[in-house]
């Protein structure tokens, strides 16, 4: 019977005022196991999603210009970009609110909804405000998945691996920018479909994936810490008993009792007035995250959105062919979190987030001198850019990880949901547009001064991380971030 099935046997008695449990000490002990694979690739899936759309919405631009029925320019490209990352934005906030008041299981079913249709409904949009709101509606759907899947998967995978899990499973955004390169080089090929009918098909990828997901999900429980606080503390231990057996099955010898426990006071919701007050009294890690988040959307939205205009621009490369240009980019950005991941772990949070997100910052400003003089071809900029987004990738990868576990359960979702609108808001739905206005003019001048711009706001970043941030290295998620709810 699946974990999933195990948690509708059991009735909700009547909540107690506070709960003594040792379940998040107990999930923190378990080995790494089949079950947290399912839980990585199930819900990790978001991220391969997103970066599907992210890198349609570039690779058939040149499509999208060409169009007899939408016949885009350069900034109707950019405006729909920040269509679908305003869409991520209220998304975000809105399901995120959700999330903490619904449960994350709930959550993750509906969000993945919400996309698969509003993916498809893009492949018939029929002129610009169409098109951008379908666009819109499709950001809403990952904006909201974000919320539900990043404080689900900190929730259940142990302490002593979530940096590394989490910057791989955020670094998966690439592995769906991958495949939206190699949909949209078939698929654009005149020989194959092309023309307006090619653009159409390759938003049905995502589609399709998500619809096989949507089952997977069905095995993935509830997260124990979220319904112990809100007085279901016989069904999370009903969970955990099981993961426990599972693994047991599995030829695993799990350490055995006593347990570290907590006493937690039960509640239904968190007020958004507790929710402002803790980011207000918590104001140094609330600065952390924020410019974290904003110098990091900023300085990825602001490239890749407009990637495939600066190569048909700048460099005459053919609208069907500019998926070749993204894949050894998107390597680069698997690569990062993966191979830097485990030092998250090791060496630290604060010294590797400096690191990270200065490295980029100082790099950008580099290539984009390169790209304003003139001395770099499409390919030494593909290259360029594989080797500054090996290092951006964890950096980015690196601020979702920091805005969820660096505070409380309780407020965990939302606050995720807040740091990633504010700063997709700020620095995401921006970029595209003033990117696409920069490209129009043609001067490679005025690029590189949007590209210089990226590189301070993640050099910024680095300095407050270095001095601010929180070692949060091998440490509970409750020790990390002591709950609201914590009775004494």
């Amino acid at each position: 019977m699946s974990i999933a099935a195990r948690e509708s046997r059991h009735d909700r008695p009547p909540a107690p005022a506070v709960v003594t449990t040792d379940v998040p000490s107990r999930l923190d002990r378990l080995p790494w196991g089949r079950f947290h694979t399912l839980v990585v690739v199930a819900l990790g899936i978001t991220w391969v999603l997103d970066g599907l759309e992210v890198t349609l919405a570039g690779a058939v631009s040149g499509a999208l210009k060409a169009s007899p029925t939408l016949a885009f320019s350069n900034a109707d490209v950019g405006l729909a970009s920040s269509a679908y990352l305003a869409g991520a934005v209220l998304g975000s906030l809105f399901f995120g609110w959700l999330t903490d008041r619904l449960g994350r299981k709930k959550l993750f079913f509906i969000t993945l909804a919400v996309y698969l249709i509003a993916a498809v409904a893009t492949a018939f949009a029929w002129d610009l405000r169409s098109f951008a709101l379908f666009r819109f509606v499709t950001g809403a759907g990952i904006g909201g998945e974000y919320t539900a899947i990043n404080s689900t998967i900190q929730e259940l995978v142990p302490g002593r691996v979530r940096g590394w899990t989490d910057l791989v499973i955020n670094g998966s955004f690439w592995i769906g920018a991958a495949l939206g390169a190699v949909g949209s080089i078939v698929l654009l090929d005149p020989a194959v479909l092309g023309g307006d009918l090619g653009w159409r098909a390759a938003f049905f990828i995502g589609a399709v994936l998500s619809l096989v997901i949507f089952f997977m999900r069905l095995w993935i429980p509830e997260s124990p810490r979220w319904l112990i606080t809100h007085g279901r503390a016989e069904q999370a231990q009903a969970i955990v008993e099981g993961l426990e057996a599972r693994f047991r099955s599995q030829g695993h010898v799990l350490k055995g009792p006593p347990f570290p426990s907590i006493r937690l006071r039960v509640r239904s919701h968190t007020p958004l007035i507790e929710v402002a007050r803790t980011l207000i009294n918590q104001r140094q890690r609330t600065l952390v995250a924020l410019s974290l988040m904003m110098a990091q959307a900023f300085f990825y939205n602001a490239i890749f959105f407009t990637y495939a205009l600066v190569l048909t621009d700048f460099y005459g490369v053919r609208a069907d062919h500019v998926g070749w240009y993204i894949l050894p980019f998107a390597v680069g950005n698997v690569l990062g979190p993966i191979i830097l991941g485990r030092f998250f772990d090791t060496l630290g949070r604060k010294p590797m987030l400096a690191l990270t997100y200065s490295v980029s910052g100082v790099l950008l400003a580099l290539s984009g001198s390169l790209f304003a003089l003139g001395w770099l071809s499409a390919t030494s900029q593909t290259m360029s850019w594989m080797v500054i987004f090996f290092f951006a990738s964890a950096a980015a990868s690196a601020a979702y990880l920091t805005a969820a576990e660096t505070f409380p359960l309780e407020i965990r979702a939302l606050a995720i949901a807040f740091f990633y609108a504010v700063g997709t808001g700020v620095g995401g739905v921006i970029a595209p547009w003033l990117f696409g206005i920069l490209i129009d003019t043609g001067s490679r001048l005025s690029v590189f001064g949007g590209y210089l711009f990226g590189s301070l706001l993640m050099i910024a970043a680095a300095l407050i991380a270095a001095r601010w941030g929180i070692a949060a290295e091998g440490k509970p998620l409750e020790e990390v971030a002591t709950p609201l709810s914590l009775s004494e």
